[in-house]
């Protein structure tokens, strides 16, 4: 346990001065909070340096515990090469311009104590400087670095997802079982014992228990080796909407039992962590673990996926954009819960539109599932894929007990990742003039509707993978329907947010000219929900009837 944190304080931030950065005297004294013992060293002194760090790691050694060094240094050029200093700290810029450098200084201090004279010090400064300028030179001169590495542009083959159903009724007994004398509550043993007859009973298998089984499959069975998984936010264990449980807390002591951490024939472990209440901090650690775990399933769950916003820092510079800027990708994976249910502009969106306007390039990969056996399909493709990208997932909320939305074991024996489902019933292809295509939890709002049994010219589908867009096996559907007049994109988001602006010109691309495309959405809004129950039903009628062109 423990980091060494360094912070390298420069004593001005651009042009800003420490009084106005801060309230404290020094940069480091946020670490006074939380008892963490800070190390000041002068930059300039390279030895001292050399002892603060030599401090720091024998006292991590020791205690197992944080430190910080508070490296004290100064921009002996300003805040970039172009830039004058000079205008906003005259005098700082001129006290550090009559300041011999730190080689110059530890040149001389090594003189002094006659380890190194001056004149082989000075040698050794010039050899250093002269084969930078030949580099240079030869940069100047024409002479082509090496290439970098591009993204690669093929794909991947599919790993193989489904389960046997021996392995999953296996791991079913085992996710349920608990210690003797252990006494879980009451209300969440009957709702944990309804798992037990799920897999082979009508009412199918949930959102949460798809998700346990997929888990489960890959600590015993992921790969080579199995899979480790690492789930971490700020309800992971118990889950924001109750439906989780993979922690597990007997009511009499308050002991706890992960039965997902207890399977016999696992290869790999399971961590599953409660995390404090910053996604900004938490985020960035979980990309950090998964750069360095490339072969592990890192995941990170929003309370609702409103609140991703407090992370874009890390989602815009690294998980965005790292494979372009440094080569770096993961299996991070977002579970962002996301969908339009009545709960106000602070818990509906997960701002879809912002992931699939930053997704370029094969960079990550964005879906929205319907089923859990879909989910169950996309975690293990996500651990599988040969293909190593991040995976930002808009996961539902009322789906999660919905009865329509249940699995069957034979969708996770049998089936495997579909990046759009169709409609399954009968209707000859010459009666179809209007396809229906959205994405997420709308989809149940359309079906249920009593239009539906009078609309038979009517076919719907859900795009679940949204990045990279599978526009060809839209087209393909499109043209088994020889008297198709429409395609209509419905969404529960307003206009200017959700998927439409993205998927609007992929799927003009791969339609006949005399298809005609049509959107359906809520108006245009600065705020991305309605804060009053009554009128997002009404809006959510209005969106479900123009869907059927009423």
């Amino acid at each position: 346990g423990g980091t060494i944190h360094l912070i390298l304080n420069n004593q001005i931030g651009f042009t800003t001065e420490p009084r106005e950065a801060r309230s404290t005297d020094y940069s480091s004294d946020l670490a006074k909070g939380f008892d963490v013992p800070i190390i000041h060293v002068n930059a300039d002194d390279a030895e001292a340096c050399l002892a603060a760090v030599r401090l720091a790691v024998m006292y991590r050694e020791k205690f197992h515990a944080d430190v910080v060094i508070d490296l004290v240094g100064y921009r002996r050029y300003g805040h970039n090469e172009a830039d004058e200093p000079a205008y906003t700290q005259p005098v700082m810029y001129e006290r550090i311009k009559q300041t011999p450098s730190v080689r110059q200084k530890y040149a001389a201090q090594l003189a002094s104590e006659g380890v190194v004279d001056s004149g082989t010090a000075d040698a050794d400064a010039e050899a250093a400087y002269q084969r930078l300028a030949t580099v240079q030179q030869a940069v100047k001169s024409g002479q082509r670095a090496e290439e970098p590495q591009r993204i690669k542009r093929e794909s991947a083959p599919e790993p193989v997802t489904a389960v046997t159903a021996d392995l999953l009724k296996k791991l079913n007994d085992e996710l349920l079982a608990v210690p003797d004398g252990f006494v879980v509550h009451p209300k969440l043993l009957k709702q944990l014992e309804r798992r037990r007859d799920s897999l082979t009973s009508a009412e199918g298998i949930e959102w949460a228990h798809a998700e346990a089984l997929a888990f489960a499959s890959l600590l015993v069975d992921g790969g080579e080796g199995g899979t480790p998984i690492r789930l971490t936010g700020q309800d992971t264990e118990r889950g924001t909407f109750s439906q989780r449980h993979l922690v597990l807390h007997d009511i009499h002591n308050g002991n706890r039992h992960a039965p997902i951490q207890h399977l016999r024939d696992a290869k790999t472990p399971f961590e599953l962590h409660n995390s404090p209440l910053s996604e900004y901090a938490c985020l960035g650690f979980e990309y950090g673990y998964a750069v360095e775990a490339r072969n592990a399933l890192v995941l990170w769950e929003a309370q609702f996926g409103d609140f991703a916003n407090g992370a874009e820092v890390i989602i815009d510079q690294f998980l965005i954009a790292g494979l372009a800027k440094w080569g770096e990708t993961s299996r991070l994976t977002l579970l962002l819960p996301h969908g339009y249910e009545g709960q106000g502009p602070e818990h509906s969106s997960a701002r879809l539109e912002r992931f699939l306007a930053l997704g370029a390039e094969g960079n990550i990969r964005v879906a929205n599932c319907t089923t859990p056996g879909q989910y169950f399909h996309l975690l293990r493709r996500q651990a599988l894929h040969t293909e190593i990208r991040p995976l930002v997932l808009m996961t539902p909320k009322s789906l999660l007990r919905l009865p329509a939305a249940a699995s069957q074991l034979n969708d996770l024996v049998l089936g495997k990742f579909r990046t759009v489902l169709w409609d399954r019933d009968r209707t000859w292809p010459e009666k179809v003039t209007r396809l229906v295509l959205c994405s997420g939890k709308v989809y149940y709002d359309i079906v249920a509707s009593p239009r539906r049994a009078q609309a038979p010219q009517v076919k719907i589908g859900r795009v679940e993978l949204l990045y990279p867009f599978p526009g060809n096996e839209i087209g393909e559907y499109a043209r088994r329907y020889p008297n198709l007049k429409e395609v209509v994109w419905v969404q529960e988001e307003p206009r200017n947010m959700g998927a439409r602006k993205f998927v609007l010109p992929k799927i003009r691309d791969v339609l006949s000219s005399s298809v005609t495309l049509l959107d359906v959405s809520r108006p245009e809004r600065s705020s991305p929900a309605e804060g009053y129950p009554a009128a997002h039903k009404a809006e959510q009628e209005r969106i479900v009837a123009a869907a059927y062109g009423a």
